[in-house]
């Protein structure tokens, strides 16, 4: 059903059970109707929508499922929210919001809660108290990494919020998916102390590591992480880890060959980080789908030979990617030494890579060559590769799109 109006007084909302009202023009809904029966209700993406009447909430007594996001103008939520006793879903994303209503913790019912890129959130009070709570999404929220008049909070501040936080997050004894972003090492420390909240991430987002570098062993306990994003973060070398010593985390399983470190991992995303020359590490991420690798001065090779002869057991990396970006990379010189196989290879984007002349490609290493993309920019890329032999250039060529021409 699609509105426009500023109140919905003349919708018959008692005979109503699902209502979708998503992406309209909607500006307010400040109507005291009575919507006694109505269980679910989807308003986001109402990009005019500021206020939602405290009557309008008071009478949804079996309203299980409320999606708001998107709504970016909503900046608070009425108190009546706190009598939704039946609530289940609540999707609270890429809203303004600064705090969760008063009462929040009466919501004894709500299993799935929703605030990533909430970045005008400031507290959380009240969700520790949520007995059933499956699912919590934080990445991207003010309340992990605050801000200031636009500016970040010092690291130690932030370093004292994420310890916080950890601690409302481990009286969630139900929490089986958590997504989060964490800017310090010590927020990092804590999770992966803790084996139960470690093993309950899907989605982590590194940003802006100042005090100490990210030392990436430290998400192996993380054994259900589906998407790694580092943005503007120092990261250690990860030869350091083997010396590591009394570390809580046997960090020899990053190089064995029979753990299972990153066998969920499928998205990594790495932007404007320091201290990277190789991503060997990589090997164990069998199951990667998605890898973007943007502006990393440092990096030298994607995967380096020498590590990689170290490592117990035959890796063959990337045998389910479909999507490779390596964009900005000074230094970068080699994705694998010889030709890899790309079963499902879709979409390759070599661009601003100087340095890089070869492709880890081969005639056999794509089966459905008509389905794959190439990027590469600026044209003299192109002109100046190198190819493994006539045949696999003619192979690929038709794939290849400049960017400038898109």
């Amino acid at each position: 059903m699609g509105a426009c109006n500023r109140c919905f007084e003349y919708i018959r909302w008692g005979a109503v059970r699902r209502m979708s009202l998503m992406a309209n023009n909607i500006e307010e809904i400040t109507c005291s109707s009575k919507c006694s029966r109505l269980t679910t209700l989807f308003l986001q993406s109402n990009w005019k929508l500021k206020n939602l009447s405290g009557e309008f909430i008071r009478s949804m007594k079996e309203l299980a499922v409320l999606d708001l996001s998107g709504n970016f103008n909503i900046n608070e939520l009425p108190e009546q929210m706190s009598g939704l006793v039946s609530l289940q879903f609540l999707d609270l994303s890429r809203t303004s919001i600064k705090q969760l209503p008063v009462g929040f913790q009466e919501l004894k019912k709500l299993m799935h809660l929703d605030l990533a890129f909430t970045n005008r959130l400031c507290s959380i009070n009240g969700i520790s108290e949520l007995p059933i709570l499956r699912v919590l999404k934080l990445q991207d929220s003010n309340v992990v990494h605050g801000y200031v008049s636009e500016k970040y909070y010092s690291d130690e501040t932030r370093a004292r919020a994420e310890v916080s936080l950890v601690k409302k997050l481990q009286l969630l004894e139900h929490l089986q998916v958590l997504t989060i972003s964490l800017s310090t090492d010590l927020g990092l420390e804590q999770i992966s102390c803790d084996k139960r909240l470690a093993n309950c991430i899907n989605v982590v987002q590194m940003h802006k590591f100042h005090q100490k570098p990210l030392n990436i062993s430290l998400l192996v306990n993380m054994e259900n992480l589906c998407e790694l994003r580092m943005r503007s973060t120092y990261v250690l070398e990860i030869d350091s880890y083997i010396n590591f010593g009394e570390s809580r985390t046997d960090l020899s399983d990053l190089y064995n060959a029979t753990s299972e470190c990153f066998t969920n991992l499928s998205l990594v995303n790495l932007f404007d980080c320091k201290g990277i020359k190789d991503l060997t590490w990589l090997l164990f991420a069998p199951n990667l789908v998605e890898l973007h690798i943007v502006h990393l001065e440092e990096l030298e090779e994607v995967i380096n030979k020498e590590k990689e002869t170290n490592i117990t057991g035959l890796i063959i990396p990337f045998l389910k990617l479909q999507s490779l970006s390596l964009s900005s990379l000074p230094k970068l010189e080699s994705v694998y030494w010889c030709p890899l196989p790309f079963p499902f290879l879709r979409e390759l984007d070599a661009s601003y890579c100087p340095k890089l002349r070869k492709l880890p490609l081969n005639a056999l290493s794509v089966l459905r060559v008509e389905e794959l993309v190439i990027s590469m920019d600026p044209r003299e890329q192109r002109i100046d590769l190198e190819w493994e032999d006539e045949v696999t250039k003619k192979r690929f060529s038709p794939s290849f799109i400049a960017l400038s021409q898109v």
